[in-house]
């Protein structure tokens, strides 16, 4: 955000756009008012599994029926998040006066030239969050976990032998624990959780070299997407189990549709600023945005809906001059997403 000072080059602007648009003012700071786009996070999960080591085992030894014996990768869409943000709008570029018949003596733009306070401090634009991976857990090796007799077996075939023993070692202690039927029972809780939570672990390893091991992971992909119409079932993307997020040409991936309901439902402008006919507005402009709903399906199944305000389905309305007159000082601050007041507050001036 910076604030807009009268300079050579900005009044220069200033002229240029209005001669543009047939506007004759000739003092003043340019803006533009903003149209309302979505920004959708698109959360991944990846799905890696791994087989274990003596997987051809798992059946006979532990009863693990079915057991893959090929890595696989897998893909899935866990959840969208739409949230809206301002852009200018090239439609609706006007300018500001600051000159001897009105009390506009402070204009705050965007970065992007979007208009966000007149005579006023706007608040600090809120940033969207970043996402933010969970924090992988370090994988257990089983040999770690594994006695002197296991690791020396002569054969893989000896070695799951001794593996599953070991396994059901583990299950009969922890059984004999909970039971309290150990021979050597824990002094407290606290050390039987951390007794049964080791045996847990152990298992877990040991578990891994006959029904492999899965590592999920999560990414988030964002598509903007800034709509001018009513639309329906707009291919918004395309999303495969076996590579993840595709182009909306790829058609080896499922179509995800996006839709824009016009729900043509505008407010109406505040009775304090809004003064009948409007002869001079000072160049002062806002939108009256329109109500939406924005939906995002695979199929026929809803994976995301929003009602939100978007500038382009409302209508813009010019300001009063009255408001910024000498007679008055008046305080305004915008909405950068969609271009309506947030807040106004005048002042008589003596």
């Amino acid at each position: 955000m910076k604030k807009i000072m009268v300079t050579i080059a900005t009044l220069a602007m200033a002229v240029l756009a209005g001669y543009a648009q047939g506007n004759a003012q000739t003092e003043g700071v340019p803006y533009f008012l903003p149209k309302t786009g979505i920004r959708l996070a698109v959360l991944v999960e990846k799905t890696t599994y791994t087989p274990g080591e003596l997987a051809m085992y798992g059946e006979k030894y532990m009863k693990l029926f079915n057991t893959p014996m090929q890595k696989s990768t897998e893909y899935r869409v866990v959840a969208i998040n739409i949230t809206d943000f301002g852009t200018p709008d090239s439609t609706k570029h006007y300018v500001a006066a600051m000159d001897k018949k009105h009390s506009i003596t402070d204009v705050r733009l965007a970065d992007n030239g979007v208009l966000l306070a007149i005579n006023a401090n706007p608040p600090k634009p809120t940033q969207p969050k970043n996402f933010v991976p969970a924090k992988a857990m370090k994988p257990l090796n089983p040999k770690d976990f594994m006695n002197q007799e296991i690791l020396s077996a002569g054969s893989s075939a000896k070695m799951a032998e001794l593996i599953a023993k070991e396994i059901y070692d583990i299950r009969d202690s922890r059984n004999q624990l909970s039971r309290g039927q150990a021979d050597a029972m824990p002094k407290d809780g606290e050390q039987l959780r951390l007794m049964l939570n080791n045996l847990d672990k152990q298992e877990q390893a040991l578990l891994q070299v006959f029904a492999g091991t899965t590592v999920k992971d999560t990414t988030e992909t964002i598509i903007t997407y800034v709509p001018t119409k009513a639309v329906e079932r707009d291919v918004l993307f395309r999303f495969s189990r076996h590579y993840g997020m595709a182009d909306k040409d790829d058609l080896g991936g499922a179509p995800y549709y996006i839709s824009v309901e016009d729900l043509h439902s505008i407010p109406t402008m505040q009775a304090s600023i809004d003064r009948g006919k409007v002869k001079d507005n000072a160049g002062v402009y806002v939108n009256l945005p329109g109500k939406v709903k924005i939906s995002v399906a695979q199929e026929a199944n809803l994976r995301a809906v929003i009602e939100l305000y978007m500038a382009q389905f409302g209508k813009t309305e010019p300001l009063s001059g009255e408001l910024f007159g000498k007679k008055q000082f008046t305080q305004m601050v915008m909405n950068p997403v969609t271009g309506t007041i947030e807040s106004v507050k005048t002042e008589n001036v003596k």
